[in-house]
């Protein structure tokens, strides 16, 4: 029987993840956004599929909570297959990794969520069961070890990641199909968060689901949980349908403001203005200044920043733009 721990590291929140299954696409024609990702993938698994062969080995990056698990699931729902999930850190030795390989069945999808994190032991070991679908496995120590080669099953890897260049280039160079998920647009959020709603059986109108959409930092992600949140506000401050007077107050109160920022993205706007006047500095000085872990500011908070123009990376470290002294009522030095 296999690990739990290593095919569902998450178990400890079953619930919430039901809900968030729950509001997940199951096919590429219900899944919103990411076009040119998704008309690729379409191509790619409909010549899969006629020439009777799994899918190339896949490898989704891009800030987190852009839709790469679901896409997983996606295509592992499309080429009529399983899906194994685990993740990265989850897989901490080579036993580990033979365990899963060895439990696959023929064109059963392998998705290592945060695959940037794999022990590089393990690493080497997948090289061979990506190429040539065979696994080499050492018994015994010394003098007396021998190597045995165990056939696998044909299965597609996707792996999933928020640092492509974190991975080794003898890993990345094994995927045949590497997408970058962008974040979303409003129109494609709002369209997301009126989906849910009808899930999650709420009433809410064009403007709020605009509204939401407009606060969301163009994540998925982060769309459906302030859906969440401003229904919570709906059912007790109103007769529970969502309006644009409701989604104002719920999202104002939530401290996230008209352009998506919340109080970590503004106190990291305001450090870099006016702590260090605007001048250039690194990303461990920031993350010292105000108290946050590096990964998180360059994997949650950067990329939304830079997208709407408010930071800038250059060689010499971040800066702020014009549009960040302006937002939060600076004069530009």
């Amino acid at each position: 029987m296999e690990d739990d721990r290593l095919l569902r590291p998450d178990l400890e929140d079953l619930s919430e993840e039901r809900l968030e299954t729950s509001l997940r696409p199951r096919f590429l024609n219900e899944y919103i956004g990411q076009s040119k990702v998704k008309n690729n993938m379409k191509i790619y698994i409909e010549a899969a599929k006629k020439r009777k062969e799994p899918l190339d080995h896949v490898l989704l990056y891009g800030p987190p909570g852009l839709g790469k698990t679901t896409l997983a699931n996606i295509i592992s729902n499309e080429m009529n297959s399983n899906i194994k999930v685990t993740s990265g850190p989850a897989i901490e030795k080579a036993g580990d990794l033979a365990a899963l390989l060895t439990n696959l069945q023929e064109f059963d999808v392998l998705f290592i969520d945060e695959i940037h994190r794999l022990n590089k032991n393990v690493e080497e070991i997948l090289y061979p069961a990506l190429e040539d679908f065979t696994l080499d496995i050492i018994i015994g120590k010394g003098p007396t070890a021998k190597s045995i080669r165990i056939d696998l099953p044909k299965f597609t890897l996707i792996g999933a990641t928020t640092k492509a260049g974190s991975l080794s280039t003898p890993l990345r160079d094994r995927f045949g199909i590497v997408d970058r998920l962008e974040l979303y647009n409003i129109a494609e959020l709002a369209f997301i968060i009126k989906r849910s709603a009808k899930i999650l059986n709420i009433e809410i109108d064009d403007e709020s689901a605009n509204e939401i959409a407009r606060r969301s930092r163009g994540t998925p992600r982060i769309a459906n949980r302030l859906l969440k949140r401003v229904r919570d506000y709906a059912a007790v401050l109103s007769d529970g349908n969502i309006n644009l007077k409701v989604a104002k107050t719920a999202l104002n109160r939530l401290e996230i403001d008209e352009m998506g920022l919340d109080e970590i993205d503004r106190k990291l706007l305001d450090v870099m203005i006016t702590k260090y006047a605007g001048r250039p500095v690194g990303i461990d000085a920031l993350a010292t200044t105000i108290g946050e872990e590096v990964d998180t500011l360059e994997d949650v908070y950067e990329p939304y920043l830079i997208q709407i123009g408010f930071i800038s990376r250059t060689v010499r470290g971040r800066i702020p733009l014009p549009p960040a002294y302006e937002h939060l009522g600076y004069e530009k030095l």
